[in-house]
């Protein structure tokens, strides 16, 4: 019940970078508690998983054979920022696909601001940083509480920038590029003139392995693809204590980092299932299930050395999720100032896994956008008429099936 990283590659489901026991959990929690009656860590993280998992659903159905690795934690504290000022149904809509729906603002924010202190630095061997940041256009005027929320509980950077200037992108970039460690190093390729800001979240993650694979014993292998051909890829080996399990049609196992309190969970489906078998009994309830359940053993770990680069637009997602008012003319970012929608939300990750450890980034960048009043687009076949309203006569009318 905590927020994770996924990736996927071939038959390999990869949970990293925040994945913990039962009692790991509940210890993080614990250090997670500020001395407040609106923390409620356990909740948010618990909505973060179920709504990782929804991301990660639909994504997979839109392109089940490819690889993905996404970071809900960096989608959730981006849009969650963005919730601060929604109202409405706009508000009520994004707490449902965020899960939140059954907490208050301030537990809300004040949850995540004890989550990030709590993920950050967990470990000597471990680090992970997480950034946000507030791009607005210069000259706009913002509500200052919506401003004041997201500096103080999400440690957001606030600033106003000339978006018509050529060094707009370049600044936003340059913070991307900083707060990555350089593994992601563009979120913005061009500034859209009705574009009033960008709120971003950045995550960097790296964790040593508690016990390194030996690069000596590293040799190429071969990786079986989902449609049945086969790849080489350079196979890492070591021997030791692991936990496991085998589940249904799946076997389960994970890798500790530093002094083990955060993992890297890997679920393997049997040689006769498949992922995507797996990945539709992948629920909250399930994911608590299975690691509650890894016992030691002693085997031989086989891990394909690899590096990830994915990017993806979560609009389609979203709306798919039922967040489609955030994106058109209909949405209530009122809370925030200006009358705006979400034109995108983007999403760049970035992960390497070798003998020594794990590397991993994430970028979101939630893209607001100025609204224009309501368009009667007459791009269809339609009636007319030429009409004197004071006698009450129609003097022409007609239809259009297609304009000459």
């Amino acid at each position: 019940m905590k927020n994770y990283q996924i990736g996927i590659m071939g038959t390999v489901l990869l949970c990293l970078s925040g994945c913990f026991d039962i009692d790991a959990t509940r210890n993080i929690i614990r250090d997670a508690l500020e001395a407040t009656d609106d923390t409620d860590v356990s909740s948010v993280a618990s909505a973060n998983t179920r709504f990782g998992f929804k991301l990660l659903h639909d994504l997979q159905e839109r392109d089940s054979g490819g690889n993905i690795f996404i970071s809900p934690l960096s989608i959730s504290i981006a849009l969650t920022m963005t919730y601060n000022g929604a109202v409405g149904e706009t508000e009520r809509t994004m707490a449902e696909v965020l899960e939140i729906d059954g907490l208050d603002l301030s537990t809300i924010n004040n949850s995540n601001k004890a989550l990030r202190n709590s993920l950050e630095n967990p470990d000597p061997k471990v680090e992970i940083s997480i950034a946000n940041s507030i791009w607005y256009r210069q000259g706009m005027v913002f509500n200052p509480d919506f401003l004041e929320r997201n500096r103080s509980f999400f440690g957001a950077m606030v600033a106003a920038l000339d978006f018509s200037s050529p060094q707009g992108t370049g600044t936003i970039n340059e913070w991307v590029d900083t707060n990555t460690n350089g593994k992601i190093q563009k979120i913005v390729d061009r500034i859209n003139p009705q574009t009033l800001l960008f709120l971003i979240n950045a995550i960097y993650f790296k964790g040593n392995w508690q016990d390194k694979f030996d690069p000596s014993r590293t040799r190429q292998g071969t990786f079986h693809l989902s449609d049945g051909s086969e790849k080489p890829a350079q196979m890492m080996r070591r021997e030791g204590e692991y936990p496991y399990f085998r589940g249904e049609n799946f076997e389960a196992t994970s890798l500790p980092y530093g002094d083990g309190r955060l993992s890297m969970y890997i679920f393997l489906p049997n040689r006769d299932s498949n992922l995507n078998e797996f990945l539709r009994n992948l629920n909250e309830e399930n994911w608590e299930g299975w690691i509650s359940q890894l016992q030691d053993r002693r085997h031989e770990m086989v891990l394909p050395r690899f590096k990830l680069e994915y990017e993806v637009s979560l609009n389609d997602t979203l709306e798919t999720l039922g967040m489609g008012i955030a994106f058109g003319g209909g949405a209530d970012f009122s809370g925030m100032g200006p009358s705006l929608f979400i034109s995108e939300v983007k999403h760049k990750t970035f992960v390497k896994v070798n003998e020594e450890g794990t590397e991993a980034a994430a970028v979101t960048a939630v893209v607001g956008v100025k609204s224009l009043p309501p368009a009667f687009r007459v791009d269809r076949p339609f009636f007319f008429a030429i009409y004197d309203a004071e006698t009450e006569t129609i003097l022409f009318m007609g239809t259009v099936t297609e304009p000459m």
